[in-house]
């Protein structure tokens, strides 16, 4: 496999970045309040975090409606599975099925040791065997990294910064000192923001990558994510809005799916709703230029410009 050390050295100075932003936010909030010391604050700090990493997989677990999938349901996924686990050199994952109405793919817990891949069950009946193995070989890449840990547990401290923010802007502190910690507090949680979006699209790439290198067709995980984000264009807005918040997990990011939808039908030379060999050859010969909009989209999504993954995924074809 491709080396993962940039995709590790990323995660581990977020980790950090994000740790030290908590750590900075809290003890801000702790001395104005005139409560505890440095040690106090090094505790409540890792208290946190560990308390994300620990529940973060059962939080996911339970808001996407996920139950174990038997293998006398799913006798064919779970083959495919263990087919991945043993190119990834990792433990069968607990294959699981989410009860939510958008077609996807994602992968939880806290380790490769005690991962679980979960499928919806709409897309059962919108991709084809090669196509969802590619989608299982993607989420099988998260397990391998081990990314979706980190993505969990950094993704609280943002949360945590906003509230810390709502709640000392609007206090009746009347020297304004409540009131400058929570403007830090916001621009915390805005910086913890793009930090976390990046390290989600980040890992997305190498989980792609890692699809391919346990013998998945590119094509047919191009195929899958322009079928899933049509399956996602086609549901309604209160329908993405009841999972938004854990988009990041997916394998496509669902609020963009009607624009991704677009880019997709761009390289569907023959319109047939898929795409084959031929055509990502046609892609990985020619140049993809992203509007300067989508650029900036891109900034603010879960991840990857859908053309630019594209790109990424025709270079790899043989």
């Amino acid at each position: 496999m491709r080396g993962t050390w940039k995709l590790k050295l990323r995660m581990l100075l977020t980790t950090v970045i994000m740790f030290s932003i908590i750590y900075f936010i809290v003890m801000l909030a702790c001395m104005y309040l005139k409560i505890g010391t440095w040690y106090v604050f090094m505790f409540v700090s890792l208290l946190i975090v560990f308390l994300q990493y620990w529940y973060g997989p059962s939080i996911v677990k339970y808001s996407m409606k996920v139950r174990p999938l038997s293998e006398s349901e799913a006798p064919n996924i779970h083959q495919m599975v263990e087919e991945l686990a043993i190119e990834a050199n990792v433990p069968k994952p607990e294959v699981c099925i989410s009860e939510i109405n958008i077609p996807n793919a994602f992968a939880y817990g806290r380790s490769s040791k005690s991962g679980h891949i979960a499928i919806t069950r709409p897309i059962l009946g919108l991709l084809n065997r090669d196509e969802l193995k590619a989608v299982l070989g993607h989420e099988m890449g998260h397990i391998k990294h081990n990314d979706m840990i980190v993505t969990a547990a950094v993704s609280v401290v943002p949360i945590i910064c906003y509230y810390i923010a709502l709640s000392f802007m609007f206090s009746r502190d009347n020297e304004g000192g409540a009131f400058i910690i929570g403007i830090l507090g916001y621009v915390f949680y805005l910086v913890g923001q793009l930090l976390v979006l990046f390290i989600s699209r980040t890992r997305e790439y190498y989980a792609d990558e890692a699809s391919v290198e346990f013998g998945n067709k590119p094509a047919a995980l191009v195929s899958a994510l322009y079928k899933l984000s049509y399956g996602a264009a086609r549901c309604s807005d209160e329908t993405i809005k009841d999972v938004n918040t854990n988009r990041a997990f997916f394998i496509n990011d669902i609020n963009n799916a009607r624009n991704d939808l677009n880019d997709f039908s761009q390289i569907d030379f023959d319109g047939d709703g898929s795409i084959s060999d031929e055509e990502l050859k046609k892609i990985a010969n020619s140049n993809i230029n992203v509007s300067t909009s989508n650029k900036l989209m891109e900034l603010l999504s879960t991840h990857p410009d859908s053309l630019k993954r594209v790109k990424r995924l025709s270079e790899l074809e043989n």
